[in-house]
């Protein structure tokens, strides 16, 4: 069983450094589509669907630390939203809070704007709010990181203690 928690260390690990590169082709795409207002809305979907995939992925390794230390998984209607919130609970005896209250309500807007990019047609984005989310995107990046870099130490340290 511990052996699990130093595979899902090294995991957390490596899935940060790839949502980093997510993190900089927003970065990108918004750059230029400043520079270049005749591809600028081909830029902002670009932007919107990293922004997308920078999501689903902070979820994937959510739903790893539900499915392998939680042992529970939420489902149903809500799940992405259950999930989120289960990360901000400290497991008495199991495990410490993942993320913080605050960054996990950082992290909702981009919950909820993954919904808008699965269901509304690209066209459609509201450029102002897809900025806005890549503007706050890095530093809400390196909240996240922080804290699950800190819960992968977590995991490392039971993995040792065996």
């Amino acid at each position: 069983m511990i052996g699990r928690y130093a595979v899902l260390a090294g995991r957390i690990r490596q899935d940060l450094r790839e949502l980093e590169h997510g993190v900089t082709r927003v970065e990108r795409a918004v750059q230029v589509g400043r520079r270049s207002a005749v591809d600028e809305d081909l830029l902002l979907d670009a932007a919107a669907l990293n922004l997308h995939d920078n999501y689903t992925g902070l979820e994937r390794i959510l739903t790893h630390i539900a499915s392998t230390v939680d042992q529970s998984v939420p489902s149903g209607a809500d799940w992405h939203r259950e999930l989120l919130q289960q990360m901000t609970v400290e497991i008495a005896g199991l495990r410490p809070q993942v993320l913080p209250i605050d960054v996990a309500a950082d992290v909702d807007e981009y919950l909820w704007f993954r919904h808008v990019v699965r269901h509304i047609y690209a066209f459609e984005f509201e450029p102002e709010r897809v900025e806005r989310l890549a503007s706050r995107l890095r530093p809400t990046f390196r909240d996240v990181e922080t804290a699950l870099m800190g819960f992968a130490s977590f995991l490392e340290r039971l993995a040792d203690d065996v």
